[in-house]
């Protein structure tokens, strides 16, 4: 693996508030869950522009009233993440595109082994589903 593969680009980050929406409020996403981390996914057509696989990560003020603990539970999703994406970037069909939102569930902080390998759990879960 080279290491530009293993960085997460502004391309790959989900920004359309459509596209979010969509995610949340379609019948057409899944959901599953790995404490402390839940992630829902949708499968749809991808257009010639887009990243093949997208991501967003989300961690409420409910669980983490302080931003530096909100924060670093960000920056472990993304890192778990981005160690993991070619997992599905290997598994998913050319014309297809998989959007990702990983949420954290916990109200504590976990430690950064544990958040990898549910993240990584996941990931396996969702290329076998494709």
């Amino acid at each position: 693996m080279t290491n530009s593969r293993l960085t997460l680009r502004k391309n790959e980050r989900i920004a359309s508030r459509r596209l979010i929406d969509q995610l949340f409020a379609g019948s057409s996403s899944h959901s599953l869950a790995a404490f402390p981390v839940r992630v829902v996914y949708i499968i749809k057509e991808r257009a010639r522009e887009e990243s093949p696989v997208q991501v967003l990560v989300s961690v409420s003020k409910r669980h983490f009233r302080h931003a530096v603990d909100r924060n670093r539970a960000k920056r472990q999703l993304r890192e778990a993440w981005r160690r993991h994406k070619e997992t599905l970037a290997s598994a998913l069909p050319a014309d297809k595109c998989l959007a990702l939102a990983f949420l954290w569930l916990s109200d504590s902080p976990q430690p950064s082994a544990v958040v990898e390998r549910r993240v990584c759990g996941l990931v396996q879960r969702i290329a076998k589903h494709l």
